[in-house]
């Protein structure tokens, strides 16, 4: 064995040779710490190198990669994973590489205990993050134990996730190696990350270490709350320090490692002294010069001396949260964040708030003079640091109150007619207007022409919105009459719940699942289609759809497939994500879809048709079961209530899919205008329309007709959209003011708040249980429809609020927690529907959460636990 073959095998841990190819992105990472002297446990490196003669070896490359494809044929990832782990496991480790790590190991010290860790060549880069996906060993004793954890090291490289999040970020399985490092393990008596910006508010100027006792596997793995201290870098003050009732402790063991509770009289004692965390603060910053961007860097202490375990840069750190004054514009006035604010997650675009709020509160001023005689700016949407909010005053409220028994004819009428409202009139005055802006020729149509019509279809759109608010209104109120009368009256111990009354009655969301799977279904039956949907990624195939090309050598089935797809999103493609008209409809993105798609083509999923046909089935059983043994007061009031509920709840789903209706034909109109905007220098790219007044709109339209030269707007719109992204890293109060803003007439109003108003820091989110069951899986946080390819099956789906638009993703997740949201949500109706759990209106499950991380998710108690 020559020196220099060894040394391809492994290096010291200082090596300049320990570049990412070599030694992969944990162990380039500790090689530089190491290099420039920071306090890293001594240790080598086992090359790529090895891990490829290792595979070469025993003839395991093109066997893996044939396993890796057939991922792609229909077969998932972990049978895949199942029979590589098996191939490494049975593999031999070529004896030179086994001399050589027997030999640096013991360098390190006679059954001295080391830390195994893997080291991935596409690990720990800015762009992505391979976190919790490859394993590590700790306390491994003897060389005959090291080289068998080097090797689940590089089995660890193709789990079933592994290999799925690969695929989907279109790494090719050809290009990734793997390496590990090995070193003394630091018998720690605390440890944990700190982190060179503030991962929770974004603050550059903040260094955050979380710290916990023993090991800190069980920080990285979120099973503990730990310690969290905030210290200001220019000035080394301690700005907040937390300290957590720390129940669980990671220890070492003769062999491997444990968990074990943290003795009592350390669970409430901080695990980090203030001296030693400026220290490690200290240390955090000279690593953040050293890379030139904020790091994710994870320590442990022993005897004294702070010891660094690895150092990435932080891959999602939120934009900094400005501290914004959250003033009511009114004296006396109170604000909330509900009704059609639900739909609007984020701060509004300038031209969706300028153009789009004037005429949603002409049509809601209407209906509150006429319904409840008060003053039509009595209830008004307004922005707050461009957040949405309906403002009221208390007299106004209380006047509303008083006018009831008095105006009780009006809203009779008024609820009596409401159904045929919404189905005769305003659905179908709406539906005209967008088909006649459908069949325009839009690029012949002036500028003044456009915005005139957009004004019209988002009048209609808020006509609409207004028109459905009492059947929204009686769909809730008879659900909760209901489920009143059922489990106060009716229900005994060993009886299904209310809810399952209701469930299994057809919606708009419903039938767009069920015009999915049966596009799935038939796609199965064209061989070189199923091949194609199976192995190419969602943006590939939305991108196939909306080109000219053909990917398949069928173009029949291919024309046939692109005709049914148009077909669905001609029918299902208005659904919004986020009602404000900036935002893309699946109309024009529809890669989530063909997620959903691909999912239902893999075979995975439950047939939609047999899921309501089990659900409708139990509701008559259920149904039949309480009538048949009530007497006839009991069985009449059930007869009656059941029959208002059934009739109305579906219609709640029903009413709000459409709101969009017009939606994609008004984003074409603006988009257009966008576009002749872009060509006369006033804005950089046709989407920038949205970031314009409507008055600035207006006059670049009449510019535009005119011939005349239109303002240059580039420069305030770039001072918008950092304005906007620090609001929209801000945490908008559900109610304002925000002491006491929930509380009308002494009544705390909270509890029906679509989100929690405040929630205290630790490892238990509270919110509102909205579907029952219990389920522990890791979470995939998503914020908006270019993250849905994200999703995969088996998640608990965690985002702001989800709409008609976000169904499709219920179909492969495992539970649902929202922002926004409460029991008679769109959320939680479709999750009953489906049978996953529930936790909704958290107010902040988005930025606790992290994705990846396993979540316990309670909906009966509306509880969603950290680390599971």
């Amino acid at each position: 064995m020559s020196s220099s073959l060894a040394n391809s095998f492994i290096l010291n841990l200082d090596s300049s040779q320990a570049t990412l190819e070599v030694v992969g992105g944990k162990g380039a990472s500790l090689a530089r710490m190491t290099a420039v002297g920071l306090p890293v446990p001594p240790g080598f490196h086992v090359t790529t190198d090895a891990y490829r003669r290792f595979l070469d070896g025993n003839n395991l490359g093109e066997k893996i990669l044939t396993e890796v494809a057939r991922v792609d044929d229909q077969h998932a990832p972990d049978e895949a994973s199942a029979r590589i782990q098996t191939l490494i496991a049975e593999g031999t480790m070529p004896a030179e590489i086994a001399a050589s790590i027997r030999q640096r190991y013991e360098d390190l010290g006679t059954d001295t205990a080391v830390a195994v860790r893997s080291s991935a060549t596409a690990e720990d880069l800015p762009e992505m993050s391979f976190a919790g996906q490859l394993e590590t060993y700790l306390n491994v004793r003897g060389g005959d134990a090291v080289i068998d954890a080097v090797k689940r090291c590089w089995a660890s490289l193709w789990t079933g996730r592994a290999i799925d999040y690969r695929r989907r970020l279109g790494i090719r399985s050809e290009e990734i190696s793997i390496a590990v490092v090995v070193q003394r393990l630091v018998p720690a008596e605390a440890a944990g990350v700190a982190f060179t910006a503030n991962p929770v508010t974004g603050a550059r100027d903040d260094v955050m270490i979380n710290a916990a006792w023993g090991l800190g596997e069980a920080i990285v793995s979120g099973r503990v709350t730990p310690d969290t201290i905030v210290i200001d870098k220019e000035s080394g003050a301690i700005r907040s320090r937390q300290i957590a009732d720390k129940e669980l402790m990671t220890v070492r063991l003769a062999e491997g490692t444990r968990e074990e509770p943290v003795p009592k009289a350390k669970r409430q004692k901080a695990a980090l002294e203030p001296r030693r965390a400026a220290e490690l603060a200290q240390l955090a910053m000279r690593i953040e010069q050293l890379y030139g961007q904020a790091m994710d860097i994870e320590w442990a202490i022993c005897d004294g001396q702070i010891f660094i375990l690895q150092a990435r840069p932080v891959t999602a750190l939120p934009e900094t949260r400005e501290a914004l004054d959250w003033k009511v514009p009114r004296a006396k006035a109170r604000c909330f964040r509900t009704s059609v604010a639900e739909l609007l997650p984020e701060p509004l675009s300038p031209l969706f708030a300028t153009l789009a709020l004037p005429p949603w509160n002409e049509a809601t001023g209407e209906i509150v003079a006429e319904a409840l005689g008060l003053r039509r700016d009595a209830v008004s949407l307004l922005t707050i640091h461009d957040y949405a909010y309906y403002q009221a005053t208390m007299s106004d409220v209380f006047r509303s109150i008083v006018a009831l028994p008095l105006r009780g004819r009006t809203l009779a009428r008024r609820m009596r007619t409401a159904e045929d409202h919404w189905a005769s009139e305003t659905r179908p005055r709406y539906a005209k207007l967008a088909r006649e802006w459908m069949a325009r020729d839009l690029a012949a149509t002036p500028a003044g022409e456009l915005l005139k019509g957009a004004k019209e279809i988002v009048k209609a759109a808020a006509e609409y919105y207004v028109s459905i608010q009492l059947v929204l209104g009686l769909a809730n109120i008879s659900e909760a009459s209901f489920t009143t009368v059922y489990n106060r009256l009716i229900k005994r111990r060993t009886d299904p719940p209310a809810m399952t009354l209701l469930l299994g009655f057809d919606s708009e969301p419903i039938r767009a699942e069920k015009s999915l799977w049966d596009m799935a279904m038939w796609s199965q039956t064209q061989g070189e289609l199923t091949d194609y949907l199976s192995r190419t990624r969602s943006m590939e195939i939305a991108a196939a759809i909306a080109s000219e090309s053909e990917p398949l050598t069928d173009p029949a089935s291919w024309h046939e497939f692109k005709s049914r797809f148009a077909r669905h999103l001609d029918h299902f493609g208005h659904a919004v994500y986020n009602l404000d008209f900036a935002k893309s409809v699946p109309a024009e993105e529809p890669s989530s879809l063909v997620e959903t798609l691909k999912f239902f083509v893999g075979g995975q999923g439950r047939n939609p048709y047999e899921r309501q046909a089990a659900g409708s089935e139990g509701r008559q059983e259920a149904a039949n079961a309480a009538l048949a043994r009530l007497g006839p007061l009991r069985r009449r009031l059930l007869k009656r209530t059941l029959r208002w509920a059934q009739h109305w709840a579906p219609l709640r789903e029903e009413s709000l899919a459409d709101v969009g209706l017009g939606w994609p034909v008004l984003r074409r109109m603006l988009r257009e205008l966008g576009r002749r905007v872009v060509a006369a220098g006033g804005i950089a790219e046709r989407d920038e329309i949205f970031w314009l007044e409507e008055k600035e709109a207006e006059d670049a339209a009449r510019r535009l007709d005119a011939a005349e030269p239109v303002e240059d707007f580039r420069s305030a719109i770039a001072e918008r959209q950092r304005i906007w992204k620090a609001e929209r890293a801000a945490a908008a109060p559900v109610a304002l003011p925000v002491k006491g803003g929930t509380r009308i007439l002494g009544l705390d109003l909270g509890r029906w708040m679509p989100e929690q108003s405040s929630q205290k820091s630790s490892d238990v989110i509270r919110g509102i249980g909205a579907s029952p069951g219990k389920v522990t899986a890791p979470a995939c946080v998503i914020h908006g429809p270019q993250e849905f390819n994200q999703m995969r099956a088996g998640d608990v789906l965690v985002a702001k609020i989800t709409t008609p638009a976000w169904t499709p993703l219920f179909a492969m997740a495992a539970g649902i927690v929202t922002d926004v949201g409460g029991p008679l949500s769109h959320s939680s109706i479709v999750a009953r529907e489906y049978g996953v759990p529930a936790v909704l209106g958290t107010g902040v499950a988005t930025q606790r959460v992290h994705g990846g991380q396993n979540i316990t998710v309670d909906g009966n108690s509306g509880l969603v636990t950290l680390g599971g």
